[in-house]
């Protein structure tokens, strides 16, 4: 098993979350975070303009969706591919996705164990 994490645009999670509905996969944790990347955020002056290099105003961090995706082994690449798919603007800020092991899980309910408890 492996968590897919995924950290992207707050406009994309409903198309996001389609997808992967129809890929399969309805099941996740959404979560919102605030975070940034090599940017170091963002530099807006008086006018509304976005200028990297200008310290007018700044928004130092940048509100984001944390996504969190427990699929089999096997379904990474699929789950990975579908959510680039969708999110990938070729713009600074697209996000990032991280695939984490699992060692095990557990269904409270029925008290299944690892694949099955997915």
């Amino acid at each position: 098993m492996r968590e897919v994490i995924a950290i992207i645009r707050m406009n994309k999670m409903q198309a996001t979350k389609d997808v992967l509905a129809e890929a399969g996969y309805p099941s996740l944790t959404a979560t919102l975070a605030y975070g940034r990347g090599k940017q170091k955020g963002l530099y807006i002056n008086p006018l509304g303009n976005v200028k990297p290099n200008s310290k007018k105003a700044a928004i130092r961090f940048i509100p984001k969706r944390m996504l969190n995706i427990v699929v089999d082994d096997e379904s990474v690449p699929e789950v990975v591919e579908t959510i680039i798919s969708v999110n990938r603007t070729g713009m600074v800020g697209d996000g990032r996705i991280f695939v984490c092991p699992i060692h095990d899980s557990v269904r409270i309910r029925t008290g299944e164990r690892g694949d099955d408890a997915l």
